[in-house]
């Protein structure tokens, strides 16, 4: 770890130290993050999992906490989409009971309220995770009981200017299915100026349960992101991710799924646009622990400028997981010559009867498709866009949400649009 770095998670340490007593939830298991985080530290390249993606940045910018009675009184409800359906609201990481709409059938508690830190991040060195447990104040829990269908419902996080300096905000978030419970989840986050959001999301999907998630992260291009996800699906239970990355400076996306029981499944439709010097990474973690399950991903990026984009997909198959069928596919499109994508597929199997295949492909916009267009009166940065936009289009259009499809599909044209000729 450099010592800029260094510097910067001894400053997060610090800010620990000095509000430890008035945090809510086990002080123990804050505690524990704390010894995790104090012996390792911010992540750096000799990390093998963020071997790609460099927190550096991070070094360059003086954090503080957001303040309460601030970011309350600035919402930025501006940024709010109209959506028409249930929603949670969180500013600067705290939940606003004033701008959320809650909805039926649903058990929904905020984490100051009811502070329980979950066991599946586990005890490991994560160190990204471990600040999350040290410094979270607030989040969102929501519990579906058993057999309830719970529709559709958001949870928007925003980051507001308030404190006229940047701000780091860490939201702990549960969610809970019981046995064949059903979720629709649009996750929004959105913001103004320079900030870090750090959430963690902890999964538990019963026994044929089935959550249906839509995460469209689109921060501004001063923030940065990283979230992780860790999700236990048990057998017959099924978790839908469409993750699309349109904003921030620098974001990661680290989801680690256990499928736990027999017929378990996972899928992962995953877009990323970015320009400029922007950096977005998609990490993965899929465990086979039993019998015939299935996993699916499919990532897609493009890179213009001088963007770099990462997608790092393990897929782990128990000794005892026969019949696993466990699938990852990377596509990567670039515009520019000095942008840079790195994929890194990995399979572990410890069976002897599966399923598992991975794939990958990095390369340009198609001459014959462009000159082809162009022949027929399209303007060579009109033909472009329509290309780059038809290479997406497949994981936006599967989005099971209309306001979800429409969200991704202004946020994808207002990219292509800010694109240089």
């Amino acid at each position: 770890m450099s010592a800029a770095l260094a510097e910067t998670a001894h400053a997060f340490l610090a800010r620990y130290e000095g509000l430890r007593e008035s945090l809510p939830g086990d002080g123990a298991a804050r505690q524990a993050a704390a010894t995790v985080f104090a012996a390792t530290g911010l992540p750096g390249p000799r990390d093998e999992a963020w071997k790609y993606t460099s927190l550096r940045p991070l070094a360059e910018i003086a954090f503080h906490a957001p303040l309460a009675a601030l970011a309350d009184a600035h919402a930025p409800s501006a940024l709010l989409p109209a959506l028409g359906i249930p929603r949670l609201v969180l500013v600067d990481g705290r939940l606003q009971p004033d701008l959320s709409v809650l909805p039926d059938g649903v058990r929904i508690s905020g984490f100051a309220a009811a502070p329980e830190f979950g066991a599946l991040p586990g005890d490991g060195r994560d160190a990204i995770a471990a600040l999350n447990t040290m410094l979270a104040e607030d989040g969102a829990r929501i519990e579906v009981p058993e057999g309830v269908d719970a529709g559709v419902l958001a949870v928007i996080s925003l980051a507001s200017e308030a404190a006229h300096h940047p701000v780091d905000f860490h939201p702990r978030h549960a969610i809970r299915l019981g046995a064949g419970a059903r979720l629709t989840l649009l996750e929004l986050s959105r913001g103004q100026g320079v900030y870090l959001h750090n959430p963690l999301t902890e999964l538990n999907i019963g026994a044929g349960a089935a959550l249906v998630a839509v995460r469209l992260q689109e921060e501004s291009h001063g923030a940065f992101h990283l979230s992780g996800t860790y999700a236990e699906i048990a057998d017959g239970g099924s978790y839908d991710l469409f993750l699309l990355h349109l904003g921030a400076r620098l974001a990661r996306s680290e989801i680690d799924v256990t499928l736990a029981g027999p017929g378990a499944r996972f899928a992962l439709r995953a877009a990323q646009a970015l320009g400029e010097a922007r950096h977005a990474d998609i990490t993965t973690i899929v465990r086979h622990a039993a019998p015939h399950c299935a996993s699916r991903q499919s990532v897609r990026t493009v890179l213009d400028g001088r963007a770099r984009g990462v997608f790092q997909g393990r897929v782990e198959v128990a000794r005892g997981a026969q019949k696993s069928d466990g699938y990852q596919m990377s596509q990567a499109l670039l515009l520019s010559p000095d942008a840079e994508m790195d994929t890194k597929p990995q399979l572990e199997i410890y069976a002897d009867d599966v399923k598992c295949s991975h794939g990958a492909t990095i390369g340009e916009l198609d001459a014959d498709q462009l000159f082809y267009l162009q022949s027929r009166g399209v303007p060579r940065a009109e033909a472009r866009g329509m290309l780059v936009h038809a290479f997406l289009a497949e994981t936006v259009a599967a989005l099971p949400h209309e306001g979800a499809r429409g969200l991704a599909e202004a946020a994808i044209a207002a990219w292509l649009d800010a694109r240089p000729a």
